[in-house]
């Protein structure tokens, strides 16, 4: 046989990559179990991810919704933000309500004065400015910040991190680690966080899946009380 032909039969049969899904390639929707400790279930949570939506054609848009409790005590949260193509947060919202507790807080950034004003919606409203670092990003940005930077292999540096006001965010990498997720053992990168602000530390860890877009598969907050989880379903 011609050799030429023999290519040209072998590059037919060759099987093409399969296209990269989830972010940063294409929209996401993710579904998570939230359990409390001794792995008792408590709700669960939905992320999102929406290119383009509601921030010009270059940017995100993100969202995580949390719906959980325990008898008598339900607990909602909606997160949202909004970036340009650099990942720097032009808005984060949060809606909250927490058993008879209810609220709403809306902060938006003016990256050429460097600051943001939060407006505060229920209990007495209110509106105010402070200072911001540039591309300040927000709780929500920086989860998808970081799995952008480990795609790349790197973990993003420490930085202030806007959330109801400005905390402190540092990540350190831990390694590798193979965890239990819907009954099966992965492998995964392991990235030791905490948050600081003014008067709180809250340290936690997040576990990020090997596959291309860095599937976040379980964040664990250890607590005095216990260690409470939010695992990936699917």
């Amino acid at each position: 046989m011609n050799p030429a032909v023999l290519l040209m039969l072998l590059a037919g049969t060759a099987t093409a990559a399969p296209p990269l899904t989830g972010f940063p390639f294409t929209d996401e929707s993710l579904a998570y179990k939230i359990s409390g400790p001794s792995g008792i279930g408590l709700g669960e949570a939905h992320l999102t991810a929406k290119r383009g939506a509601s921030s010009g054609a270059a940017g995100w848009s993100f969202e995580l919704k949390a719906d959980m409790g325990i008898p008598g005590f339900a607990i909602k949260d909606v997160y949202s933000s909004r970036t340009n193509s650099d990942f720097c947060s032009t808005a984060f919202n949060r809606q909250f309500e927490h058993g008879s507790h209810k609220g709403r807080e809306e902060e938006v950034v003016d990256r050429s004065q460097e600051t943001a004003t939060r407006t505060t919606i229920g209990g007495g409203g209110g509106k105010s400015d402070f200072a911001i670092s540039d591309c300040v990003k927000d709780a929500l940005t920086m989860l998808f910040f970081t799995r952008q930077e480990l795609g790349q292999g790197r973990v993003p540096s420490g930085q202030q991190m806007l959330f109801g006001g400005i905390y402190d965010i540092g990540l350190v990498y831990a390694g590798a680690q193979t965890i239990t997720v819907g009954d099966k053992q992965v492998v995964t990168d392991r990235l030791n966080c905490t948050v600081k602000g003014p008067a709180s530390r809250v340290d936690f860890e997040m576990y990020f899946a090997r596959d291309p877009a860095r599937t976040p598969l379980l964040v664990k907050l250890p607590l005095a009380v216990g260690s409470f989880s939010m695992e990936l379903v699917h």
